[in-house]
């Protein structure tokens, strides 16, 4: 059920969005338990000025390489959980496309799961 969002500046190799999205979306399966074919994300690619983020912040170091991932989910995993998703991810991204830590930015936005329709106007989980 997770949304995945995923922003970064426009003008990188055509192979990196499918390659975050795909180690996004492996992490999730395997930190979350993410059903197979639960895959829905939106890669969002802004020009030099649309995209504006302090490089510093938290002592890290971001380059224009910065990759934003937002993680809309249902509200029924613990902290462990979390933490084991952002290593996986970072993880994931280091190896395939070969982005930098500093540059993975992860935000995990939580709702109740009566919040979710899938199609139809239907609530599934409720």
């Amino acid at each position: 059920m997770p949304l995945i969002r995923i922003s970064m500046r426009r003008g990188r190799p055509a192979s990196e969005p499918a390659a975050i999205v795909h180690g996004v979306y492996s992490a999730l399966r395997e930190t979350f338990e993410v059903p197979e074919d639960d895959l829905f994300a939106v890669i969002h690619q802004h020009e030099a000025d649309e995209f504006i983020y302090a490089a510093n912040y938290f002592g890290f170091n971001r380059s224009d390489a910065l990759v934003i991932i937002q993680l809309t989910i249902s509200s029924s995993r613990g902290v462990t959980q979390k933490k084991a998703l952002f290593a996986k991810i970072v993880e994931n991204l280091r190896r395939e496309p070969g982005l930098r830590p500093d540059d993975i930015f992860i935000n995990l936005v939580e709702t109740a799961r009566e919040n979710w329709s899938f199609g139809a106007g239907i609530a599934q989980y409720v």
